[in-house]
This record gives structure tokens, sequence and C-alpha cells, in this order.
């Protein structure tokens, strides 16, 4: 059974969904279940009639994702090589437009999609909210208008590159294998339904909102002292450890009656999650200097 909210009552009606397991999953609209949040929400964001028409879209054509990393890596390295012996360029007042400009989305899009995450997670178990269906753990409502917008600003975080190569700044591996992976993990996740993509969203929107806050100041001159850098990095190394716990977890549960995990996807996601978290905790321990450090023998 769903739950939604209808715009000429704005009362909860009952629609068919389905279940895990012997027990049936209520989809409950978080904006139907807390009233108050309902007025923070634009008409538009219940349109959601051309998500369907765009996961069809995006499920005929899988080249897409394929192509525009291609084309990125391409890009970057015929980039770098373009900058080699040119100075570098000064666009540091669009590189804290742009910073600021994701920011401010994913803060919008943390404060949407993490109080559904925190209700289902509050009252469904671990299975439930690795398994369950997507259309009752999120429905087609606001929440997954912000998850399709999740999906989009991943193309849209290539361009962060843009910035590294311009000024001809160090690119680190890490950066540009994390947008190629996340940006086909997330298509992937979308097209095969798979339910922890949800979590995923939410976690990953509430860092991006701190860690591009963090590159606007840092842009504009004007970060606080207060505002050390390895805080950023320990919430992305806490995200990896989220990805990993949950898709590990996911494993008991794929191929079981009524779960919608993807084995293929769970599979891949899980090594992209630990490949990060590998990559993340050798950056911290490079980047801060934390470690066993050696001693000189006294003779």
């Amino acid at each position: 059974m769903v739950w939604h909210p209808v715009d000429s009552t704005g009362e909860c009606l009952r629609e068919s969904g389905g279940a895990t397991g012997s027990e049936r999953l209520y989809y409950e609209e978080i904006s139907c279940l807390y009233p108050s949040l309902s007025n923070t929400y634009m008409k538009w964001e219940y349109e959601t009639d051309y998500i369907f028409k765009f996961s069809s879209k995006m499920e005929a054509n899988p080249w897409i994702p394929l192509v525009a990393c291609a084309l990125y890596v391409v890009a970057i390295f015929s980039g770098q090589a373009y900058m080699k012996n040119r100075p570098a360029w000064n666009w540091r007042n669009t590189l804290a437009f742009w910073n600021l400009l994701l920011s401010v989305f994913s803060f919008v899009g943390f404060m949407r999609v993490a109080p559904q995450v925190l209700h289902n997670i509050y009252y469904y178990g671990l299975r439930d909210n690795v398994c369950e269906s997507p259309y009752s753990l999120v429905g087609a409502g606001p929440v997954a208008n912000w998850g399709l917008y999740f999906l989009l600003s991943k193309f849209a975080e290539l361009f962060d590159t843009f910035f590294i190569v311009i000024h001809k700044k160090k690119l680190l591996f890490l950066h540009w294998y994390h947008h190629i992976t996340v940006l086909y993990c997330c298509w992937h996740t979308w097209v095969n339904e798979t339910p922890t993509g949800l979590i995923f969203c939410a976690v990953n929107f509430g860092v991006h909102a701190i860690m591009y806050f963090y590159y606007f100041l840092m842009a504009v001159r004007c970060k606080p002292k207060w505002f050390n850098p390895i805080v950023i990095t320990v919430t992305q190394i806490a995200q990896m450890v989220v990805g990993v716990f949950l898709t590990f977890s996911s494993l008991n549960y794929v191929g079981s009656e009524g779960c919608w995990a993807n084995m293929t996807n769970i599979q891949g996601t899980l090594v992209m999650y630990a490949s990060y978290l590998f990559l993340f905790l050798q950056f911290f321990f490079k980047r801060y200097g934390v470690g066993i450090r050696k001693t000189k023998k006294v003779d």
C-alpha cells in the first residue's frame, strides 16, 4: 500500500504497492505524514510524470554515461596538455559562484531527501531499507524528483575538474576516478531501481553541502580559522563507511523473495565504495600526517 498526498484535498489516500516478505511495508509520503513539511514544498516538486518518461529513456540509452565519462577523461588530459606551457587562468570568482551553487543545491537536496530516509530508518528494519521497492520507500513524489536531480548533478560536477586544470592545480587520481565511477554508479542504481540509492543520495547531499561551501569560502578567501579541512575528509570517509556497510549488508538479502536489490549493482557499488574508502584513508594519512612516525636510531 502506498500513501501519498492528494493536491485537491491534501488528504492521504492509499494505492496498491509492493511488499517485502510476509509483511507489507506501507509507503508514507513524508510531506503527508508531517504536514508542517508540506508548507515548504513547491507545486513543481510534486510534478513527477516526466520521471517515468526520463527513466525509460535512461534504460534505453546506457551508452550516455559511458560516453560522458570517456569525453571527460579525454578533456582532462588534453586540457592539461594545452595548459602545460601556458600561464594559469584566474577564474576565482567563477569558481566561487560554482561552489556556492553546488553547496546550496546539495543543502536543499539534503533537506528534501534526509527526512524520508530518517523516517524509513526509524520505522523500518535494515532489510526493508536495502530491499524494499523504491516505489514503497520513495514513491513518486518530491523525494523521487530530488533523486533524479541528484543523478543529473553528477554530470554537472564533472566541471569541477575544469577549474583544477585551468588553474594548473595538482589533479589527484582520487578526484577524477571518483567523478567517473560515481556518475556511472548513480545511473546504474537509478535504472535498476536499487533501494539503497535513497540513503546514498541523502548522505552524499549532506557531505557535498559542507564540502562545496568550504570550497566556496576558500575561493573567496574567507575561510574561518576554526573550519579545519580535516572535517571535510572525515565526513567523506564516514560516507564511504556507510556505503560499504549498506552494500555489504545488502549481499545477505540479494536474491531473496521480494528483494529489489540488484546483484550486479550491489557488487559494483561495494567495490566502488571500498576503493573510495581505501583512497580517502590514504589521502587522509598522507595529507594530515597521521600515522606511525619513524624515529632515528641513536648509536
